[in-house]
């Protein structure tokens, strides 16, 4: 349980670097899907680029998960369409509840009730998704 702590602590400062940058504000997220303003992609391209610098770096330091062994990012099978048909059915349900899967739970300490009403779809989407994914084409 105490091994848990840290990623409590590390969750709580990104929660607050979300919301201290404007990433949960749904007016930021409205700009963005209208191409008014720079700030979310510079946030999103922040992140990536910090995303890909750290794997490399754990990547040469040859760092270690929890489970010991080392870090790598699995391969994934090509496919044009389903990322597109995927980025879109996400890209759709972002701009129309204003908030992507991280966020929603930090909009609950921040006082946004109606977000449960997402939360509550997006968990009923996902279970539906389980008992479908067999019938689906991927």
């Amino acid at each position: 349980m105490g091994k848990y702590i840290k990623f409590f602590i590390v969750g709580i400062l990104f929660g607050i670097v979300l919301v201290k940058s404007e990433a949960v504000s749904w007016y930021r997220i409205f700009e963005m899907f209208k191409f008014q303003s720079f700030h979310m992609y510079g946030i999103i391209g922040t992140a990536v680029i910090t995303g890909i610098t750290l794997l490399l770096i754990a990547k040469l330091l040859k760092v270690k998960n929890i489970e010991g062994s080392f870090l790598q990012v699995p391969l994934k099978e090509s496919g044009f369409k389903r990322y597109i048909i995927g980025g879109t059915i996400f890209g759709l349900g972002w701009a129309l509840c204003g908030a992507c899967p991280g966020p929603m739970y930090i909009l609950i300490g921040t006082g946004v009730p109606s977000i449960l009403i997402v939360i509550a779809a997006a968990l009923l989407g996902t279970f539906v998704y389980g008992i479908v994914k067999d019938k689906l084409p991927h």
